[in-house]
């Protein structure tokens, strides 16, 4: 019999983190922050003018539709940086993985850790694996550095704030966006240099930080990230132009309808909420700035701060009393969703490959006796 290959730490230590009792955590400090604005923020009076038809309805269909476009999407950018190495339908499969990791893991962290997991399982060639991995991080990261200077033209400071008139409004929110866009912008740009300009000084730079003997520790793993971008650098130089336009559409598209979500849901459930086509922009580029503050949020998910910034980045657009609905709708669409499918995703997936590892545990090494096995 082949010998049993014993799990390695980080193997180990994902498999821990797709835990079903993971979903606890995320699940009660929504709940715990939910019911906290509910007893503190709920108004009678805005809840009543909430006139509950079909054109309610229809548009709540409508922010249901634009989550499953986005995942669609996503699982149409996974088909193509992958070369098609998986079907389709795997990517559907793997989209509900990676967005369930992402879901119980802290929104700083992500859940690249997992998807470095799960292409591994999956036989993905190791330098597709590198370039997947770090190429999504840049693409994710151009959309904000592309649209929200657009929209910034466009609407001024108010897109960070509705109270932000000019820079000198600055508050701790607006300090924190500032702040965490710079640190977006300099690791995209990093990243950038590393797999188009060039990989090999981008792997020496690493190493050459962690000489400090603070940063030591970090060696190894300053070392594995310098060899990934090597490899993902010669994996996507062969790329042609529209690979890369369509990877970047896939991913504005995808972002889009993250964002639209909120736009439908504000337009079914707040009376007059359709507003102009620059109000509707006005929400959208919001959102982004709400997202960059999110994107270093030290809860899984981003659990509980979501629900806090919501009113407060949209307060212009919808009234405090019902705007807790909207989110709660929100976070049920984009965020509890993944959870409770990636419940059902998640176990058949591992359950499925701990039976394929068994099979091939079974399989006899070259030349030797199965039927010693039998005496």
């Amino acid at each position: 019999m082949a010998p049993h290959q014993p799990l390695d730490d980080r193997e180990k230590e994902v498999m821990r983190s797709l835990r079903f009792s993971r979903l606890l955590i995320p699940i009660l400090i929504g709940i715990g922050v939910v019911g906290y604005l509910l007893w503190d923020q709920f108004d009678p009076e805005e809840f009543a003018k909430i006139q509950w038809r079909l054109h309610t309805l229809v548009w709540i269909l409508i922010a249901f539709g634009f989550v499953v476009v986005r995942h669609i999407v996503y699982a149409l950018r996974l088909y193509i940086l992958s070369d098609k190495f998986f079907s389709f339908r795997k990517c559907i499969e793997l989209i509900f993985i990676w967005e369930f990791s992402s879901a119980i893991t802290p929104t700083s962290f992500g859940g690249t850790a997992v998807a470095l997991f799960l292409f591994s399982k999956e036989r993905l060639p190791l330098a597709r694996t590198a370039s997947i991995i770090i190429y999504t991080v840049v693409l994710d990261t151009a959309v904000f550095l592309v649209l929200l200077p657009l929209l910034f033209l466009f609407f001024g400071t108010s897109i960070i704030r509705p109270d932000m008139t000019h820079f000198f409004d600055l508050d701790g929110w607006g300090v924190t966006f500032l702040v965490s866009l710079l640190v977006m912008l300099g690791y995209a740009s990093f990243f950038w240099y590393g797999l188009f300009r060039n990989p090999g000084q981008f792997r020496r730079i690493l190493v050459m930080l962690t000489f400090n003997r603070f940063l030591r520790r970090f060696r190894p793993g300053a070392v594995q990230l310098g060899n990934d971008i090597i490899l993902a650098s010669r994996d996507l130089a062969r790329h042609s132009r529209r690979f890369h336009l369509l990877a970047f559409t896939y991913t504005l598209l995808a972002w889009s309808c993250r964002f639209l979500v909120v736009n439908a849901l504000i337009i079914a459930i707040v009376p007059g909420g359709y507003g102009a086509l620059t109000d509707q922009l006005e929400i959208f580029g919001r959102q982004m700035a709400m997202y960059v503050i999110m994107a270093f949020s030290p809860t899984p998910g981003g659990a509980g701060l979501a629900e806090i910034v919501f009113d407060g980045f949209l307060s212009d657009f919808v009234p405090t009393g019902i705007s807790l609905i909207i989110a709660f709708l929100w976070r049920l669409l984009t965020y509890y969703s993944y959870l409770f499918a990636g419940a059902i995703v998640v176990p058949a997936w591992l359950q499925g490959h701990i039976q394929l590892r068994r099979k091939r545990m079974e399989i006899p090494e070259p030349g030797e006796d199965r039927s010693r096995d039998d005496e």
